[in-house]
Order: structure tokens, then sequence, then C-alpha cells
């Protein structure tokens, strides 16, 4: 498991804000956590018996879960956009 760096982090904050000193938007949060659920899930590829790790990425989908149910909730468009962005829904 890679820990995001803080390089990673600006890249993704750019990428994903909606105003130039935005670092907590619902894009933004949706996109850090999609980060860190892959490579979470990419570790527990290796590591299948590894619950406490498990449990942080079931956490982690909830999360990411209830933020992209707020942004189809109040902005639609904004949800597909993310959604298409960052490949989430097949």
């Amino acid at each position: 498991m890679t820990i995001m760096t803080k390089d990673e982090k600006q890249d993704i904050i750019a990428k994903f804000r909606t105003a130039d000193n935005d670092t907590g938007s619902s894009e933004v949060q949706i996109a850090l956590l999609t980060k860190k659920i892959n490579a979470l899930t990419d570790h527990l590829r290796i590591n299948r018996r590894d619950h406490s790790s498990r449990r942080g990425l079931m956490m982690m989908v909830s999360r990411r879960r209830s933020l992209l149910d707020y942004l189809k909730e109040r902005e639609p468009q904004r949800y597909v956009d993310i959604i298409q962005a960052l490949g989430i829904r097949k």
C-alpha cells in the first residue's frame, strides 16, 4: 500500500477543484477518497487476511458513496462529470 504523496494530493486537488482556493469541495473529497480506495484495494489483493484494512476500506467506500449521493441530489451534472472523470461506474 503506497501512501499518497503531497504532490499527488496537490495534483488531484488542482484537477478537481471548483475555485482557485478550493480544497474541500465534494469533487475534491471524492477524488481523494477514490485514490485511497484504489491503493487499498491493491493492498488487499495481496494481503487477503488484513481485516482491519478491509474495515477501513469499507468506511472509505461508504463515505464516498455518501458524498456522491449528496452531489447527485444537489447538482446532477456535477455528479455525472465526476463519475466520468474518475471512471467509478461501469
